[in-house]
């Protein structure tokens, strides 16, 4: 693979652990820079009500804090944290365009439950809409226990 960038979009689900594993070896294998992204999502706001993508998340500056705790597991590779706002699946395609990203790992099981019912899969969304190829990572069953 000849890949000088390849992205990592993290919800800080332990899900999405596995995915970093893989991002990591295939940045360091290709030579790759490895950017790590998280997507704050704002809240849509219609007709006067506010509505919620997912629950509230932490203010801009935890999720920087956060964001910067995830790091490659191998640390030679090199790496960039991005902290992106707006609807998760379109702030990633649109970050993988603008950074020419040769790539997209991604885990596929973030968001559960009703939440996942009402926005769809973001990992899904992502596969249809972006123009690099999506390395899509299924967390292994003792992960999807822990995270229920």
């Amino acid at each position: 693979m000849n890949a000088q960038k390849i992205l990592f979009p993290t919800d800080f689900s332990p899900s999405s652990e596995p995915a970093l594993e893989l991002a990591t070896a295939l940045a360091r294998d290709a030579g790759a820079k490895l950017l790590i992204a998280h997507v704050e999502e704002i809240p849509l706001v219609t007709g006067g009500a506010e509505f919620l993508y997912s629950m509230p998340e932490p203010a801009s500056h935890e999720l920087r804090e956060m964001l910067s705790e995830v790091v490659p597991t191998d640390l030679n590779v090199p790496y960039e944290h991005h902290l992106l706002a707006g609807e998760a699946a379109s702030s990633i395609v649109d970050f993988a365009d603008a950074e020419h990203v040769d790539m997209i790992v991604m885990g596929t099981h973030g968001r559960r439950g009703l939440t996942r019912l009402l926005m769809g899969s973001v990992a899904e969304s992502v596969i249809r809409r972006a123009n690099c190829p999506v390395l899509t990572v299924k967390h292994p069953a003792h992960v999807a226990a822990k995270t229920g």
